[in-house]
């Protein structure tokens, strides 16, 4: 595979770091593993130059982790690690329900956008495409959903923390999701969040993510 070849529209390095953060959600990297440079430069058939800078932007993602004198390895989160990042994750989504809610910021186009969304995950769950693909199309609208009502709430402090912990929720989703038997029933969830947003409950709304989050977390 030669990415140079394949893709002259986005730099080298962005497509580095898609295909390696997909490698990682998809789990043909685990918790744990070393990515080691030179075997991916000879595996998409380019430069060092352009993995050593995709790696680094993993880095600053929160995805993989450099242990000096050892190497890069894939962050490994353990299931109390995953619990706590969706324990903040709660807390700071229940400000911005309330920003949302007090300040009257969702309009009806908002609530039609993702409604849109969550019918797409519904499609996609119901599809008869591979459960790993399905999980990661799944979690890209899960992501879009929240990430979009974060960005509504016009707040500041709270909207960058949620964006600083953006991809390190959404391997924590996934590989949640890995042990979810029924997606449809997680996709379902988001319509209860926008139920309780409509009836402008802050409680509701809350109880409505946790539900989701607890749908996410059953181990099967």
């Amino acid at each position: 595979m030669n990415l140079e070849s394949r893709f002259s529209h986005k730099s080298l390095k962005s497509e580095v770091v898609d295909y390696l953060k997909e490698q990682i959600f998809l789990e043909n990297y685990v918790g744990g593993d070393r990515i080691v440079e030179t075997n991916v430069a000879d595996e998409l058939d380019i430069s060092r130059a352009p993995v050593r800078e995709a790696i680094k932007e993993l880095e600053s993602q929160g995805l993989v982790e450099n242990v000096p004198r050892k190497g890069t390895f894939v962050v490994e989160f353990n299931q109390d690690e995953i619990q706590e990042l969706f324990d903040i994750r709660v807390m700071l989504e229940e400000r911005v329900f309330k920003i949302l809610i007090e300040e009257e910021l969702l309009e009806e186009k908002d609530y039609e956008y993702l409604e849109e969304l969550v019918e797409e995950m519904v499609k996609i769950a119901e599809s008869d495409k591979d459960k790993n693909e399905k999980i990661m199309l799944v979690n890209k609208r899960d992501m879009k959903f929240h990430s979009y009502l974060w960005s509504k709430s016009n707040s500041k402090w709270t909207n960058r923390i949620l964006t600083t912990l953006y991809y390190q929720l959404q391997l924590a989703m996934i590989i949640d999701a890995k042990k979810e038997e029924n997606l449809k029933e997680a996709s379902l969830k988001h319509k209860d969040i926008l139920k309780c947003l409509k009836e402008e409950s802050v409680k509701k709304t809350k109880e409505a993510v946790i539900d989701h989050i607890k749908t996410l977390s059953e181990v099967v």
